[in-house]
């Protein structure tokens, strides 16, 4: 299992003095949507400068009609990230499009879909997909992996499902990680250390816990000493 800070301070400056400090830790970091509006291309670079092993999720969720999403993949592979995301509800035919347009890539990035927001509650997610959480996301992901992506993005709940439906090695990400039980805040499906490995959990995001920490390096070493 591997670590994914999320770097969702409000600014630019705060973003990279908490990336510098984790600066000895070969981890991922999560750029989301106010982070790239913001700070764009070469906030990932920086990025790159103060670590060439940090490892770049860039999290944009992207969703719209087939053509303008692949047209938006091959514009992110060349940025030279690692990986990022789309959503498994624009349909198969628009993940198998975005697939089909990165092959020219000697060297993609990873491309997850996300599954169901860990923002949703059971209710919540039923009243817009007409479905509970459980079927859905695991039609999404069979989807994902019969279009040729490489995992999903979903709550831990759901994780091990996932790969029992698909392939032991169809990565699952999960945000909504409360490594030693913490607050749970705007997330409702959340979930600590100890589940997310029995839930075979590929990569754990983790935001809040490390950011709003007096000093983030220690709790970064805390968790991966966990892992």
């Amino acid at each position: 299992m591997q670590l994914c800070v999320a770097l969702d301070l409000p600014s630019q400056s705060e973003n990279l003095a908490l990336a510098k400090s984790l600066q000895p830790y070969d981890i991922w970091l999560k750029v989301g949507f106010r982070t790239f509006i913001r700070d764009g291309r070469n906030f990932l670079e920086e990025l790159k400068e103060i670590n060439p092993n940090f490892k770049i999720f860039l999290d944009l969720k992207l969703y719209d009609i087939p053509n303008t999403m692949a047209d938006a993949a091959e514009e992110i592979a060349q940025m030279g990230v690692d990986m990022f995301n789309i959503h498994a509800s624009a349909g198969k035919k628009a993940m198998q499009t975005v697939m089909q347009r990165l092959e020219r890539f000697e060297k993609r990035p990873l491309v997850l879909a996300v599954t169901a927001l860990t923002s949703f509650d059971y209710q919540s997610f039923k009243e817009i997909y007409g479905a509970d959480i459980d079927e859905k996301a695991t039609q999404f992901a069979l989807q994902s992996y019969q279009a040729g992506l490489d995992g999903v993005v979903c709550s831990v709940y759901e994780s091990r499902m996932i790969k029992h439906e698909t392939d032991r090695n169809f990565l699952t990400l999960t945000p909504g990680i409360r490594p030693f039980g913490e607050a749970s805040d705007d997330q409702k499906r959340v979930a600590d250390i100890a589940t997310a490995h029995k839930e075979q959990v590929d990569i754990i995001v983790v935001g809040r816990p490390v950011y709003k920490a007096d000093k983030p390096a220690e709790v970064v070493e805390k968790i991966l000493e966990a892992l």
